[in-house]
């Protein structure tokens, strides 16, 4: 009697931190896909929030489901990219699927769809569309539409010429990687700002491997921020890329960035919304001085390094 081929097996590994109980509803969301998860691993930053939510909540995730794991880090041992090596050492499993607490599956078919993309022996991380909430503004909206279009792709370095930047582009939203390739490459970098998705995309991608974007797979998920928090983030961001020129050396993200504020200008007129320009401008000033503040950071004092960013920790310990 033949034997079929063996299922691959797929962990969830989500960082949290001040989890509200919509997090809950994300954990109900990801146990009913039409391909259930063999373990949701959380990394959880400190334990008094969890137990916040739980006491708020009546219903602990742990008790209700067989596959839930819990691992409490500390807000000052938390980093991007060590916390999720951490989740994924917690993880026996073929493949991982890497989220955020605050992205919801569009449907029931988000990790069917993306796993079978990333069988591929030669696909090191395929991640998902990201769709507005309802609430989203129109500026954010746009940014959705730009970053993630309708059509599949498939990156790997050759396309560096043609796409720039885009060409190591992954989002840890919602990111589903290969395990072999993944321990190969050391995982993602141990020590890291913000980024660490675009570092380890970047460092596949170089290595021969392929990125794939896989729009049929969408979670919802957007944010309208603030201007002094799209400079906070704008300013990680410049650090990431100052701090790994093995990746952001010889591509330039100002060219895309460009590109986005133009064409959303251009949406806001053809809509008839003109009105919304200086505001948007205003903002991406905000992101632009930011960016520029994080790219020359080694040349700022430590008290301003830990006011320019969002995440403080990184800088708590003398970077």
């Amino acid at each position: 009697m033949k034997t079929g081929k063996r299922m691959s097996t797929i962990d969830v590994i989500i960082p949290t931190y001040k989890p509200d109980l919509s997090f809950l509803r994300l954990i109900d969301d990801l146990e009913s896909q039409a391909l259930r998860p063999s373990h949701i691993i959380i990394m959880n930053t400190e334990k008094k929030y969890w137990d916040d939510l739980i006491s708020r909540s009546k219903e602990d995730p742990l008790e209700k489901y067989d596959n839930i794991v819990l691992q409490h880090v500390t807000k000052a041992e938390f980093d991007h990219g060590e916390t999720r090596n951490q989740g994924v050492k917690l993880s026996k499993a073929d493949f991982f699927l890497m989220m955020t607490q605050d992205a919801f599956p569009r449907d029931k078919m988000l990790i069917s769809s993306l796993s079978k993309v990333i069988e591929d022996p030669e696909v090191a991380a395929a991640y998902a569309r990201q769709y507005p909430k309802s609430d989203c503004n129109l500026a954010e909206r746009y940014s959705r539409k730009f970053n993630y279009p309708t059509e599949p792709m498939r990156k790997t370095q050759a396309d560096l010429g043609r796409l720039g930047i885009k060409t190591y582009f992954c989002s840890n939203v919602c990111a589903m990687y290969r395990r072999d390739i993944f321990d190969k490459l050391g995982g993602f970098t141990h020590k890291t700002i913000f980024n660490e998705d675009m570092v380890y995309a970047g460092t596949a991608c170089q290595k021969g491997y392929a990125i794939c974007y896989v729009p049929e797979a969408g979670v919802i998920h957007s944010h309208n921020y603030s201007c002094m928090q799209q400079f906070h983030r704008n300013f990680d961001l410049g650090v990431s890329q100052v701090d790994h020129p093995e990746i952001f050396g010889a591509v330039k993200s100002e060219t895309e960035g460009k590109k986005m504020v133009s064409q959303t200008i251009e949406h806001f007129r053809q809509l008839g919304k003109g009105y919304l320009i200086p505001h948007y401008v205003i903002m991406c000033g905000f992101r632009f001085i930011g960016y520029k503040l994080g790219r020359n950071y080694k040349k700022l004092p430590r008290k301003m390094r830990m006011a320019c960013a969002l995440n403080k920790e990184y800088f708590a310990n003398g970077t």
